[in-house]
């Protein structure tokens, strides 16, 4: 063997594996960093809101079962005449059914009163309850109010959820771009180097005779190409991690990744226990659970009690009161005859306005259930497709691995070859061409899995 080759194969051994090494840098885990977009982003703290809003028209709802004071006074005095002066009050308690309790003190004086309003001295109290035996008695605005209130806390549970699904997944499509772009970049940056050495390598060989001229030719250009493939690649690295800083955040401050940050190395072990893919294909109830389908069967139920208002509708006004009065002094000793009574009676002769409206609720009812039934047949059929898609990228990768092994057999050959004189700095390109080619697009199968198993997630809804 000649004293040149050894030199170069020397070059080869000692030089190429310090390259591939990576000195003082810290990974940033997916796990880690999905964790910090769950705990600190602005989205999914936004996200919340839609909680804190249902909260809020669930109080306004239940303020309409709050007791009532009402006073009403009115008092006229002309040159010394005192025409009326009147004193109405009240308080109310309205319950679940409609029926509403009611105690009052009227009070009046003066010279020109009307007679039915005229009261004791002492003034006129009143208990007495009022009650709906049509319209309002099984259901009634203020009931239907408090139930969609409380049917608005789950929906807005729900959209909190989709919301922070959304934000989770493209959280994970800028850190899966961030780790392709990275493992493009240190790919590029390490055959630059193995370049170089083959280069100085070959640089020796000329000089002491052993290689053509022309071999230095072929090296150089190797190395440029290189430079301009890491230059690219730097430039796409740059982008992603200014994509993954949106995500980054720390108590309301923004943060941007160190120089020496990294991505997680073995993700392709810890991304299914990450995004629980895994766990959730195992559930035959994962549809029942999942945010858009409760939302969707959250908005039918509020279309269900407006449906049953409006059937209510039909039914004819009739409310029945009775208030038992007395004069103050008199209240412990209960009197029958001393009372008020009243009762009012209206219906539409028709009714045209009320089952149209009753028609188009339940038309209503009648559209969301065919959109609930094929959003459930969609995210069926979706989670099927994806779960293809993975098994399909398994089988693909096992493929690309044992080409990745193959080509790197190849190149490893063609340089022992080489360095016996047999064989040539075009063929070494050609084969490292060759092996950089598949890693590539072995890197961009990686990334292809990593993104359907966030597609996976995506459709199968689980943030918490």
């Amino acid at each position: 063997m000649k004293k040149g080759f050894i030199l170069f194969f020397l070059f080869l051994i000692v030089f190429t594996p310090l390259y591939a090494q990576q000195l003082n840098s810290d990974e940033l885990s997916y796990s880690e960093f999905l964790g910090y977009v769950k705990k600190y982003h602005p989205l999914l703290k936004q996200a919340g809101i839609e909680v804190s809003k249902a909260e809020a028209t669930l109080m306004a709802a239940r303020g309409g079962f709050d007791p009532k004071i009402e006073v009403d006074y009115d008092k006229k005095e002309f040159k010394g005449t005192e025409y009326y002066s009147l004193l109405n009050s009240s308080f109310k308690i309205p319950t679940w059914y409609g029926i509403e309790f009611k105690a009052g003190f009227d009070d009046t004086s003066g010279q020109y009163i009307n007679p039915q309003n005229r009261t004791p001295e002492a003034g006129l109290t009143s208990l007495g309850i009022n009650v709906p035996l049509g319209q309002g008695l099984f259901i009634n605005q203020r009931m239907a109010d408090v139930r969609e209130g409380k049917l608005m806390l789950k929906l807005g549970d729900a959209e909190r959820k989709l919301k922070a699904i959304e934000v989770l997944y493209k959280a994970s499509e800028a850190y899966f771009e961030w780790k392709r772009s990275y493992s493009e970049a240190q790919l590029y940056k390490d055959y630059m180097e193995f370049a170089k050495t083959r280069f100085r390598g070959v640089q020796q060989l000329i000089e002491l005779g052993d290689s053509p001229a022309i071999d230095s030719i072929e090296a150089g250009i190797t190395v440029k190409s290189r430079e301009l493939n890491l230059e690219n690649a730097n430039l796409k690295l740059g982008k992603a991690k200014l994509k993954l800083s949106n995500f980054l955040w720390i108590e309301n401050v923004p943060v941007e990744l160190e120089a020496n940050i990294i991505p997680e190395q073995d993700l392709i072990k810890t991304l299914e226990t990450t995004l629980q893919t895994s766990a959730l294909m195992g559930k035959s109830d994962v549809l029942d659970f999942h945010p858009k389908i409760q939302a969707m069967e959250t908005k039918l139920s509020m279309l269900e009690i407006n449906r049953k208002l409006k059937a209510n509708m039909l039914l004819p006004k009739l409310n029945v009161g009775y208030n038992y009065i007395s004069e103050p002094d008199y209240l412990s000793s209960f009197n029958a005859d001393d009372y008020k009574f009243n009762f009012n009676f209206s219906v539409p002769v028709f009714l045209r306005k009320e089952r149209g409206n009753l028609k188009l609720a339940k038309l209503k009812i009648k559209d969301m259930e065919f959109d609930l039934s094929q959003q459930r047949l969609e995210l069926k059929n979706k989670i099927k497709s994806q779960q293809l898609e993975i098994e399909s990228l398994k089988k693909q990768k096992e493929v690309i691995d044992t080409l990745v092994a193959n080509y790197t057999a190849l190149l490893n050959s063609e340089e022992k070859l080489f360095s016996f004189g047999e064989s040539s700095m075009f063929l070494i390109n050609s084969r490292e061409n060759n092996l950089v080619n598949t890693k590539l697009s072995q890197i961009a199968l990686d990334y292809q899995y990593f993104t359907s198993n966030a597609e996976l997630f995506r459709i199968m809804a689980n943030p918490d």
